[in-house]
């Protein structure tokens, strides 16, 4: 393993451990009700793009022509707005249960379609390392109860909504797996936020207008503060770092490492307990991606694609 690639192994738990935390936080911002989970969603993608813009005024200007001005666009839908708004819409119809099984299944759509688009190998090792990732997964949330919780208005519709919010992460991780290395982490980010806040602005307004401003308490304020900072601006500089050095189907599978983070945290807070089970679900996750680690790849693409990559950082 590379130093390159090893700074990408690194970025992506960073980011699935800033998501993780994420899930508890945003739990404790939004039982007051004043912060819906839509009104939550606008805070992370309003506030992202007025972060990333102010932080682009401090570093180099880059040029992106119209064309791939176009092509943000369409990674800011699949990436960004399609993702989160398909899956906080489909959380508030079907159970919480239901749609942790549910974001499971993209390191699966992640493998076939980097398979079908990118031509990467289906081996065993990598087939093996998901279906072990995937096992833990579901340990450590049938562990948490959550398969008992109460079931939304339209538990159908809600659970395909889940599932496309997986589909599309994974169809904008394997599309621009290559694209992204052209322009610097900034410079993506800026552009793919202000394409999703353009696209999300007509549909957030009623939310925005609806909100007791004023209700919103210091430690709310303090909550939403990291969901926009450290899951959102941090996060996603994180995942581009990740993108850029891993094949796809690796950055699919640290999806597996937010059950551990969000269970972590419930046994430090007195909430959750330590387990047999849970101590299994964590050695079967590592394991998982520890085989996907070291299964095969197109070794000549991906060599270039890291040598590219090194030849830019050693050219700034």
């Amino acid at each position: 393993m590379t130093g390159y690639q090893l700074r990408g192994h690194l970025a992506m738990f960073g980011a699935n451990v800033f998501w993780g935390l994420m899930s508890p936080v945003a739990k404790i911002v939004m039982a007051g009700a004043v912060v819906s989970p839509f009104l939550m969603t606008d805070f992370r993608i309003f506030g992202a793009t007025i972060l990333f813009w102010l932080l682009s005024t401090f570093l180099p200007k880059e040029h992106v022509p119209s064309g791939d001005k176009l092509r943000l666009a369409g990674a800011a839908m699949l990436g960004i707005l399609f993702n989160q708004g398909s899956f906080i819409s489909g959380v508030g119809l079907t159970s919480p249960g239901e749609a942790s099984i549910i974001t499971t299944t993209m390191p699966m759509w992640v493998m076939i379609l980097a398979a079908l688009i990118l031509k990467e190998p289906i081996t065993l090792k990598k087939a093996g390392g998901i279906a072990i990732g995937a096992c833990g997964a579901l340990l450590l949330v049938y562990g948490a109860g959550t398969s008992n919780s109460a079931t939304g208005d339209n538990p159908l519709l809600g659970d395909v909504l889940v599932l496309c919010a997986q589909f599309s992460y994974a169809l904008y991780l394997t599309l621009y797996k290559n694209f992204i290395k052209k322009y610097s982490l900034v410079t993506l980010m800026k552009w793919m936020f202000l394409f999703a806040s353009i696209v999300a602005l007509p549909l957030s307004v009623p939310t925005l207008v609806a909100a007791d401003w004023q209700a919103i308490t210091p430690q709310e304020g303090w909550g939403i503060a990291y969901v926009v900072v450290c899951a959102t601006l941090f996060s996603y500089i994180l995942v581009m770092i990740g993108q850029k050095a891993l094949r796809p189907t690796l950055v699919g599978i640290y999806n597996y490492v937010q059950p551990i983070v969000a269970t972590t945290v419930g046994i430090c807070l007195g909430m959750e307990r330590i387990t047999t089970m849970r101590l299994v679900a964590v050695a079967l996750i590592f394991t998982g991606v520890w085989l996907v680690t070291i299964s095969k790849s197109r070794q000549p693409d991906s060599r270039v694609s890291i040598d590219k990559d090194q030849q830019y950082e050693n050219s700034k």
